[in-house]
């Protein structure tokens, strides 16, 4: 279902010195070509659908650097230039005295049919936000989006191209993008004011946004909700839970904002007086998941979704795909992923240790786990968790989440980075192997350290716990701390433990 109209290939590896060029039109799937890599000093690499090769073994010198440079367009302030008339990417790397050395030429293509899967939803009228990881087609769908918008809906379309990766490089604009118009940003930094400027100037019925990253730019996106103009544009992150996350963009979908509740209404509720609540009205009506090219799910309501997902509670998902005809299929009661992961769980994964996470990505922790063998579980209510997990970014901010769960004296982890490697490290701390390990020993040396605490509280001068590993150790320190007592790690190896006690120096 989807006919690419032009890639301008040709267009592309014109660019080239002789021999890469020479050693790229002999591939036989040349037109899957994806982009092709060029770093000073390294071998040359292109990359195809499930494959990678190098192009020869000479290494890129400065020479071949300069010829693709010369046979471009100039690079902006995003270190991004193109091909005029064309939809074709080149990215710049540059050295501390902004010599270019290294190169990342990405094909540009224009197709037809990757929004029919969505195509009823752009043509409501609604604002419609696109999520995704990079290289999903979220630009290319936006493309598409424009030129049915201004083709078929016959609609006031105004591009705002940040990169021109939208409607291409060059004052000419693609004709992909059909009868739209564009506005070139002269840099990323004013796409906000280029955004007021689109609606004060030019009286579009839609304004279609690409990679809308920062808080003046959601600012800006909601003046524009506010007076009446259809947005459809992407957003950095994968998912809405990411953008809720997200204070930069968490504007977008209508703000997160600490409420306290009277006694009544947290009984009525069943839920903590303090609770997060959506601040104001989403500025997109939509918003799409964008699982692979031909799979979304759909939020058709994102205050609803919102709303759900803070009460924590699974929102209703629409999940689209197109079958092996090219027809749109749609599962509006599709059970929930997790709900029906829970039910296949076995007794041992029960007792996994449950982490509730705020700022860290859920399905990275999941799989890190699942690689290293270990079972947690990733729980979506606080009040079930056994410790709170969350980026050291967040936690400097104090946030109610951070709050409440010190409050319910539930330990929180505080990670330097949302990183592969230290989302390792923590769930390896939190497995290290001990001389006394049970299958309970995580939440057992937690229980054991809340009641030295109690006891030193009715008198007793010292209590010294059981060995533990490094993390524990540190939660044990925690617990101590947020009662105003003292705390102590003695003993070497495996043998290594905490004491608490009243007075320092015991």
């Amino acid at each position: 279902m989807q006919q690419t109209i032009t890639d301008d290939m040709d267009t592309l590896l014109d660019i080239f010195p002789p021999h890469l060029k020479n050693t790229l039109v002999k591939q036989k799937d040349i037109r899957d070509l994806l982009e092709v890599v060029l770093d000073l000093g390294r071998t040359p690499d292109a990359r195809f659908p499930g494959r990678e090769m190098v192009l020869g073994t000479k290494e890129i010198e400065e020479t071949d650097i300069d010829y693709v440079v010369a046979r471009i367009s100039k690079f902006g302030d995003d270190n991004r230039a193109g091909i005029e008339r064309t939809l074709h990417r080149i990215s710049a790397i540059r050295n501390r005295r902004g010599r270019v050395v290294g190169l990342t030429c990405r094909v540009g293509r224009a197709v037809f049919g990757t929004i029919k899967i969505i195509e009823d939803l752009v043509l409501s009228g609604k604002s419609v936000l696109l999520l995704g990881r990079p290289g999903v087609g979220k630009t290319t769908m936006l493309r598409e989006v424009a030129r049915v918008l201004a083709d078929t809906a016959k609609k006031r379309v105004i591009i705002v191209d940040t990169s021109n990766e939208i409607a291409g490089d060059g004052d000419i604009p693609h004709p992909a993008i059909g009868h739209s118009r564009r506005m070139q940003v002269a840099t990323p930094a004013l796409q906000h004011a280029v955004m007021i400027e689109a609606v004060e100037n030019h009286m579009p019925e839609v304004i279609i946004i690409d990679e809308i990253g920062t808080e003046l730019e959601a600012m800006a996106a909601r003046t524009i909700a506010e007076r009446g103009v259809q947005l459809v544009g992407t957003a950095h992150g994968n998912t809405l839970e990411n953008l809720m996350m997200n204070p930069t963009l968490a504007d977008l979908i209508g703000g997160i904002q600490s409420v306290t509740l009277g006694d009544e209404e947290a009984r009525r509720r069943g839920t903590q007086k303090s609770i997060l609540e959506r601040k104001s009205p989403p500025t997109f009506d939509i918003v799409v998941e964008i699982q692979e090219r031909d799979r979304v799910a759909i939020h058709p309501d994102v205050g609803e979704a919102v709303d759900a997902l803070l009460r924590d509670n699974a929102p209703s998902t629409e999940i689209r795909w197109l079958d092996e005809n090219g027809e749109v299929r749609l599962d509006k009661a599709r059970p929930d992923e997790e709900h029906k992961e829970k039910a296949r769980r076995t007794p041992k994964e029960v007792n996994a240790i449950k982490l509730h996470l705020f700022g860290v990505n859920r399905s990275r922790v999941l799989q890190i786990a699942h690689e290293m063998h270990i079972d947690v579980d990733v729980v979506d209510r606080l009040q079930g968790a056994t410790m709170l997990v969350t980026s050291k970014n967040y936690y400097r901010r104090r946030p109610q989440k951070v709050r409440d769960a010190e409050a319910a004296h539930i330990p929180v982890y505080v990670l330097r980075g949302n990183t592969p490697p230290q989302i390792r490290q923590f769930l390896g701390t939190l497995h290290e192997p001990k001389d006394n390990d049970r299958s309970d020993g995580f939440e057992s040396a937690i229980e054991e350290a809340e009641k030295a605490v109690e006891q030193v509280k009715e008198g007793e001068d010292i209590v010294e716990l059981s060995p533990q590993g490094s993390y524990i150790r540190r939660l044990q320190h925690l617990i101590a701390d947020r009662s105003d007592l003292h705390s102590q790690s003695l003993g070497q190896g495996a043998n290594r433990r905490v004491r608490i006690f009243k007075e320092r120096g015991r």
